[in-house]
């Protein structure tokens, strides 16, 4: 599409951080103009300089100054078993920097849950609160380099243990309640915890769901849980055992001021997991100024938090976002916290939400906004929303109707379609707020960033289908993954196609502006006669029509070639016959070409989804071929794969 379905006025573009720091840029650079692209080819042929200058702009705190900004100018064949390169010998703390911005007397955390419960801690409420955890972690010996875990809902106790890990130097690792047992052990039971935080039990979609019986048996299999603290977070009454004390006991009441280990750039912070349906998930481990740093320029410069600004992300501490959202603080933000359905009662109750806290920032992802849709609930006809600035969506691509849909019915807003992942902990590409939207665009390459698009020979090219790769280093790549000595499993993960270069496993096109459109995973890419179709293509116009409610496509194995095989999760009351097939190859075949249209349509109960919420095309396709699916524990709900093995037969024919 040529026509933007949005722009910002020039008074909202020169009121953005983004332009408040390219002002900066042009005038100490002699830069020609402060055009984005202009600034984003400066950060990727002066990476030093960039992210000298991010560093500074953002005031990040250190105690000791850094001797060289960057020491690397491409990924290093020992990338994973040596120090990055980056800020060296510089020692700060990813703590301190969350909790300096904020002035004392304002809001820092809101916590709202399902049941309509709030708690409200202001900045000097959480660096008291923060301090105690700390002083109370390290009462029970956890030092720098231990490993702190949590089985939490996103709530005040997830912020506070994260910080209070981080200012000793531990590593924080965090789960989400509603993971299942193996889920869990997968995780966590690959780092060895000393200490775990959790809660008695959660609330979701109305109903009540205890965690005790499911965190003892994972105490009991992990031997390096030493302690277990369990925060009351229903009023349903707790009885403790063994191991396991209340939230309460982890306090240390007479802590006296909050104190900061100083660590180098790259002292693990975070370890995250990324999940595939082989084997476990990869504990990948973040440091702490390259998180810091990644953040800081995706919260300034990207979306635009600025101070005093609501920062909202339906998320749970299962996903990056939570960590993404946590940064928020290091901007001086008062971060909107949510657990619970995101449409208990109904529909509306994000959108109120937003209203009732004064939301600036709105966080969600392409599932909920079509969930929206097709409920026919119409945001802005039942809301004011006009605190709301910024709009984003993540974990799958936003399609065209969707785009749509947030212009017609929620606001006239900067609507930022991101992507990147848990390997970075941030985004590849994203917003910008002094770009025009237009329709299934991410609107920018972020900066820092050296995103290419290359062909199968690993040539560059633009206005055509590629891989996503990163051509050059940025701070945020990962340190290591834990347990992989040697980085066997960093360099199979990231540089085994293109040596040399990231690559990062997803199928996109970059635009003649600098737009780019993304097609799904690369791992799913269907090549029927070897036409390369990004599964995306076909969800998008599947899953505009009324009558789908959700939909899964593979490429079959099929007579020397491949078929394409959709699935489709129909709208209560409907059946699949000969008319609604028809209209939805039509649909396909009117938004593509014939190749891209479905030998077979097939409908189902349920998409098997990760607990993250994506979908698993590979898993179905593996059972469909009568192969074993090794690790089931990653997803949501394993039991969708039943009626693929009942479809086999049907298949085989």
């Amino acid at each position: 599409m040529s026509t933007p379905l949005w722009q910002p006025s020039q008074q909202e573009i020169e009121k953005t951080l983004l332009t408040h720091f390219s002002k900066k840029i042009q005038q100490k650079y002699k830069l020609p103009n402060i055009k984005y692209s202009t600034l984003h080819q400066w950060s990727i042929e002066f990476p030093e300089l960039f992210w000298e200058e991010v560093w500074r702009d953002c005031e990040v705190r250190c105690s000791v100054p850094w001797s060289k900004v960057m020491s690397k100018t491409s990924f290093s064949e020992k990338i994973g078993t040596e120090p990055s390169g980056w800020f060296t010998g510089a020692r700060l703390n990813f703590a301190e920097n969350l909790l300096a911005q904020g002035k004392a007397e304002n809001e820092a955390l809101c916590f709202i849950g399902e049941d309509a419960s709030t708690r409200s801690l202001s900045y000097a409420d959480l660096r008291k609160a923060v301090a105690q955890c700390a002083s109370g972690m390290k009462a029970l010996g956890v030092t720098a380099n231990d490993r702190v875990a949590a089985v939490l809902p996103n709530c005040p106790e997830a912020v506070i243990g994260m910080l209070a890990a981080a200012s000793l130097g531990a590593i924080w690792s965090s789960c989400s309640p509603d993971f299942g047992i193996n889920g869990i052990y997968d995780r966590l039971g690959q780092i060895s915890p000393k200490i775990l935080i959790t809660v008695n039990a959660y609330n979701y979609n109305g109903k009540e769901h205890q965690c005790l019986d499911k965190i003892r048996e994972i105490s009991q299999r992990i031997s390096s849980i030493e302690s277990v603290f369990v925060a009351a977070f229903t009023e349903t009454p707790m009885e403790l055992q063994g191991k396991e004390q209340p939230w309460e006991a982890l306090l240390d009441t007479s802590a006296g001021s909050l104190a900061f280990a100083q660590l180098p750039f790259d002292h693990p912070l975070y370890i995250l997991y990324s999940s595939g349906t082989t084997g476990l998930p990869k504990s990948i481990v973040h440091g702490a100024g390259g998180t810091l740093l990644k953040h800081l320029t995706e919260h300034r410069y990207h979306a635009d938090v600025q101070f005093g600004d609501r920062l909202f992300y339906f998320t749970t501490c299962g996903w990056m976002m939570w960590n993404w959202l946590a940064s928020g603080l290091a901007s001086g933000a008062t971060l909107i916290l949510y657990d619970g359905a995101p449409g208990f009662p109904d529909m509306g109750r994000m959108w109120r939400l937003i209203d009732d806290q004064r939301i600036t920032h709105f966080g969600t992802s392409p599932k909920f906004l079509g969930a929206v849709n097709k409920a026919g609930y119409s945001p802005k006809a039942n809301n004011q929303l006009n605190s709301l600035r910024v709009i984003l969506s993540t974990g799958s691509p936003l399609p065209s109707d969707l785009f749509s849909w947030v212009y017609a019915e929620v606001a006239s807003v900067a609507l930022m379609s991101v992507a990147g992942g848990t390997d970075i902990v941030g985004c590849f590409m994203g917003g910008n707020p002094n770009l025009p939207v237009y329709s299934e665009e991410l609107q920018c390459k972020g900066l820092g960033m050296d995103i290419l698009a290359y062909n199968p020979e690993g040539k560059s090219v633009v206005c055509e289908k590629g891989e996503l790769v990163c051509a050059t280093p940025f701070p945020s790549t990962p340190i290591c993954f834990w347990n992989d000595k040697a980085a066997e499993k960093y360099h199979q993960a990231y540089f085994e196609q293109f040596p040399g270069v990231w690559t990062h496993g997803d199928f996109i096109e970059i635009t003649e502006r600098g737009g780019v459109i993304i097609f799904g995973r690369s791992d799913t890419v269907l090549n029927p006669a070897g036409v390369r179709i990004g599964t995306s293509e076909i969800y998008r116009p599947v899953e505009e029509m009324s009558e789908i409610m959700d939909s899964l496509v593979v490429a079959q194995p099929w007579e020397s070639d491949v078929r394409i095989v959709l699935f489709v999760v129909l709208r209560d009351g409907l059946q699949l016959d000969a008319e609604l097939v028809a209209k939805i190859k039509a649909a396909v075949r009117r938004d593509n070409t014939p190749r891209h249209v479905p030998s077979l349509i097939l409908a189902i109960p349920e998409v098997p989804r990760t607990i993250s919420g994506k979908k698993v095309e590979k898993a179905a396709l593996q059972t469909i071929k009568h192969e074993i699916v090794e690790n089931t524990a990653a997803l949501a709900n394993p039991e969708s794969l039943d009626y693929f093995s009942k479809l086999s037969e049907e298949l085989s024919q």
